[in-house]
């Protein structure tokens, strides 16, 4: 049961890493968070599920447009909602973006239902057997997804131009403007991708919890917790912190039952952060100039 649990926890934790990229690559180029990311988990998951089942689309189709909605719900969010705040030096952007997610999720709720849906994927076939365990093709799948995702977004903030233009911005945003670079174009982009990670992990985790108007809300705080967890300035400490998350909570729940994982998983994390307040990988955060 040990090994059974350490694989759910990585496959999950995977997924938490996913979504806590999301608020490190929002942070380290605008110094902001998207509040809004466990809600477009949420948007990804109900779109991909409207297309597919509701509209009969082949998968091949609805995933893309999926994503390619959350990337747009993305940009609004930081032009209509995040950006106002910023250029009146206002921290009002914290609220509005817990309050725009709360939004989505009301809205819906009233078109799509509260009842949860069923979605399956080609990969939510049945477990098989490696080594002795019982381990199914979702997990791997979340498993890989997540570090291909992780690995192609370091590949391209090392080796493209534009991965190093975001750089730029992360070290010196005025300067990066001073060389032509621009910045509020990047910052809005960079919430595009927030949201689309963000959308990923919905349509990865939906087999697993079904689809719901309100299944986002628990996994967005959970994937916050991670991001300060692991230091939100640091790529490779948000997904360490994924999968420490995800092993802690999958083996909390194996030995004491789910009525605990949430309380135990949570108080853990503070008492982490008691130790490391900088998070697992924190002292490696590039920091603003």
């Amino acid at each position: 049961m040990l090994t059974l649990a350490i694989v759910s926890g990585v496959s999950m934790g995977a997924m938490y890493g996913l979504l806590a990229l999301g608020f490190h690559i929002t942070y380290v180029v605008s110094n902001t968070v998207n509040f809004a990311q466990g809600s477009s988990l949420m948007l990804g998951a109900v779109l991909c599920y409207v297309f597919s089942v509701t509209l009969h689309w082949p998968l091949a189709a609805s995933i893309p447009a999926a994503l390619g909605l959350c990337a747009v719900w993305g940009m609004a969010i930081e032009r209509f909602v995040v950006r106002p705040f910023v250029r009146a030096g206002s921290n009002g952007w914290l609220m509005s973006t817990v309050a725009v997610g709360i939004v989505l999720e009301q809205g819906a709720l009233f078109t799509f239902g509260k009842e949860p849906r069923s979605l399956v994927l080609p990969v939510s076939g049945e477990a098989f057997t490696i080594g002795g365990l019982a381990v199914s093709p979702l997990q791997i799948t979340i498993l890989v997804v997540a570090v291909v995702l992780a690995f192609g977004l370091q590949a391209f903030a090392q080796r493209t131009r534009y991965g190093k233009a975001l750089l730029a911005i992360v070290q010196n945003p005025q300067a990066a403007s001073l060389m032509g670079i621009d910045v509020t174009r990047a910052v809005m982009y960079c919430y595009a991708a927030s949201t689309a990670l963000a959308g990923v992990a919905g349509i990865l985790i939906a087999p697993l919890f079904s689809v719901s108007a309100e299944m986002g809300t628990l996994f967005g705080l959970k994937a916050f917790a991670v991001a300060i967890l692991g230091g939100l300035g640091s790529a490779r400490g948000v997904v360490l912190a994924g999968f420490v998350f995800g092993i802690v909570e999958a083996l909390i729940t194996s030995m004491l039952g789910s009525a605990y994982t949430n309380i135990l998983a949570f108080l853990l994390v503070i008492v982490a952060l008691a130790i490391r307040p900088h998070g697992l990988l924190g002292q490696a955060a590039v920091k603003k100039v």
